[in-house]
């Protein structure tokens, strides 16, 4: 492809994930990019824990790829700002690569055995941990996520917002 065609072709991505100004405000999240194969995963997942006892929070783990839309839409959401001062004050955040593990080119995936989920099937797999590293929601609800793109901005806030251990 010449450069040409490629300028062409991401001037066309900018404009369709660009907010359409008066549109409903879920439409206008865009997809965010966060899931990095270089990472340290074992260490940000160690640092965000430390983080979560010193601030008395709960460790979001959301174990995802760039390729699945349903990765990047969740995390679209959470860097609007409506999700970032909620999520700031009562979550660590950490983005979790987990390659393709569906054509056996998986990364990182020791991450959700060490919270007891044997296998990542789906992605986003989303596990809320206590900053003791307790798994808090069930797998039924962590493996759930598959679907986030398809979420209702109002939902999504909702379940982080209305978060407690006991909803297992």
């Amino acid at each position: 492809m010449n450069a040409v065609i490629i300028a062409v072709l991401m001037q066309t991505l900018v404009h369709m994930t660009a907010p359409t100004p008066g549109a409903p405000t879920e439409q206008r999240h865009l997809e965010a990019k966060l899931f990095d194969a270089t990472r340290n995963a074992q260490d940000d997942v160690d640092a965000a824990l430390e983080r979560a006892q010193a601030g008395n929070k709960t460790v979001v783990v959301v174990m995802g790829a760039n390729w699945c839309h349903d990765s990047i839409g969740l995390a679209g959401w959470f860097e609007t700002s409506r999700f970032v001062p909620m999520m700031r004050d009562r979550y660590e955040l950490v983005y979790v690569d987990v390659g393709t593990p569906q054509t056996g080119h998986g990364l990182n995936l020791d991450i959700s055995k060490r919270f007891g989920i044997k296998k990542v099937k789906s992605t986003p797999l989303v596990m809320l941990v206590s900053a003791d590293g307790k798994l808090l929601n069930s797998k039924k609800d962590a493996a759930s996520w598959r679907n986030a793109a398809s979420r209702s901005e109002q939902a999504v806030f909702d379940y982080f917002d209305g978060f407690t251990p006991d909803q297992k």
